[in-house]
């Protein structure tokens, strides 16, 4: 027991001499390794101060180059001054000499101007003298005194002057009637060549197709009911014929036809034709009309480049698509007097989009002569008037066709431009225009008589319907009315052939079974 505590005693002693010679070992070490450390430290250092003191060198160098450039070419600037000025002060010198010569010349001048002036101031006083010698020989010759002959003198003077100012006057009025005439000429010529509008004659027949023969038996109608009820609702008159595929509308108002046409199809494409039916179409139609109206009246301003109109022009301007004069379409005509006009305002230095617009608006009357009094100039000039447009516009409307005044250019190159458009070959037949109004008289003859609703001339003038109210009138009234609306047509209207007159009376009753 005892070896084995010595054994014990003698191990924790190595263990403790082995333990402090490690520890020495590795402070060695360590004592080592830090000197090495210092060691490359001092060599990293003394290669940084070496690198920092080249690049310190370097840029040195670098900076003394941009200083002795800077100095170069501070010098040379120097030196072109110097040059800039040398220059400058030869031309001032030469300037200088310039003048010096001009002074010389000057002063030459002035003496010999002086000298002159000394000539014809003796000249002058000799002039006189031999003026008032003249004057006394002549009157001691002619007898007359001075104040007499100087009045005398004048008199001729001024009878000549007025006679050659005369002849000059008449001269210079053919000269100036011969150059607007030229002009005008050309100014016509270069807008009608500029813009050279299409005709095409309106008619009063329009045709609808149809699917098939029995479609004509559904458009008739039970005896007939169907057609006369298509005919009361929209005024024109419809033909079923035999000829295949086609019923054909026919009318002279455009709107009713157009109505006419549009409801027919849809009733055709709807398939369910009867009285109610039709009514509704045609009321619904008649609704699409108006609306189609207005987009053809701001379709139409956009062509001619018309810009900030009413809507109610819009609506009027739309309407003349359905109006004619003598076959020619109106709405078509006013926008080719509208481009025309605006040419030639252009060409003669006026405003080319007034001139577009004073046009355009000329003939508004004709689209709501049968709502006012007057003749459509008149109406036109108070519509525009009343919905905002200015003077010149509305003057052209009112003055188009007989009030021309110098005072109002507009007005007439707006009459220029209508007679243009109106005696373009194709553009106009009178004998429709005169057809049309006589169907225009007919209705408006038979609608003057009390009770009467509605009134439609068809086939072509040889038959008037009239459509009486069964509360106002019963049958024999309505008897005694036709008697009394074909009496007048022939005491008042002239027409070819014979008139046929036909009175509709009808009592409806509608009731609802709930």
């Amino acid at each position: 027991m005892t070896g084995g505590l010595i054994g014990l005693i003698l191990g924790v002693i190595g263990s403790w001499a082995a333990y402090h010679i490690s520890a020495r070992h590795r402070a060695n070490t360590a004592r080592a390794l830090a000197d090495q450390i210092l060691n490359n430290a001092g060599r990293e250092a003394d290669t940084i101060r070496m690198q920092a003191e080249l690049a310190a060198r370097e840029e040195s160098i670098l900076l003394r180059q941009a200083i002795e450039a800077e100095q170069e070419e501070s010098r040379r600037a120097l030196r072109e001054q110097e040059r800039r000025l040398e220059k400058r002060g030869d031309l001032l010198d030469q300037r200088l000499d310039l003048l010096n010569a001009k002074e010389r010349n000057l002063e030459d001048a002035l003496r010999r101007q002086s000298e002159r002036e000394a000539a014809l101031q003796a000249r002058a006083g000799e002039l006189e003298q031999l003026e008032a010698r003249q004057v006394a020989e002549l009157q001691r010759i002619g007898g007359l005194s001075r104040d007499e002959g100087r009045r005398l003198l004048l008199d001729r003077l001024q009878q000549e002057l007025r006679t050659e100012a005369g002849e000059r006057i008449l001269r210079h009025e053919a000269e100036v009637r011969e150059t607007a005439r030229d002009r005008a000429v050309e100014v016509l010529a270069v807008a009608i060549q500029r813009f050279a509008a299409s005709h095409t004659a309106e008619t009063t027949v329009s045709t609808v197709d149809i699917p098939n023969d029995e479609m004509k038996g559904r458009i008739i109608g039970r005896e007939g009911r169907n057609i006369r009820a298509f005919e009361k609702a929209t005024g024109v008159d419809v033909i079923v014929d035999d000829t295949p595929g086609v019923v054909i509308v026919t009318g002279f108002d455009s709107v009713r036809r157009e109505v006419a046409k549009l409801a027919l199809e849809r009733l055709i494409q709807d398939g369910r034709i009867h009285p109610s039916r039709i009514e509704e179409i045609v009321k619904d139609t008649h609704d699409e009309i108006d609306q189609h109206i207005r987009k053809m009246g701001r379709d139409a301003a956009r062509e001619v480049d018309v810009v900030g109109l009413n809507d109610k022009i819009l609506d009027y301007l739309g309407k003349l698509k359905f109006r004619t004069s003598y076959s020619q379409n109106v709405l078509r005509h006013s926008i080719e007097v509208a481009f025309l006009t605006g040419m030639m305002a252009e060409e003669i230095g006026l405003d080319g989009a007034l001139g577009r617009r004073c046009g355009l608006l000329h003939d508004l009357g004709k689209a709501a002569d049968h709502e006012m009094e007057g003749g459509h100039p008149a109406v036109g000039a108070e519509l525009l008037r009343r919905y905002g447009e200015g003077k010149e516009v509305t003057h052209a409307a009112l003055g188009h066709h007989d009030d021309l005044r110098v005072d109002a250019p507009y007005t007439v190159l707006v009459a220029a431009a209508d007679a243009v458009s109106a005696s373009r070959p194709g553009a106009r037949r009178e004998t429709l225009e005169k057809y049309v109004r006589r169907l225009e008289e007919l209705e408006s003859l038979a609608l003057g008589f009390p009770g009467v609703e509605q009134a439609y001339a068809i086939q072509a003038g040889r038959e008037v319907r009239v459509m009486v109210d069964s509360r106002q009138l019963d049958d024999a009234a309505a008897a005694a009315l036709c008697r009394d609306v074909a009496r007048a047509i022939q005491q008042q209207l002239t027409y070819p052939g014979e008139v046929k007159v036909t009175v509709l009376r009808e009592t409806r009753s509608v009731e609802y079974a709930r």
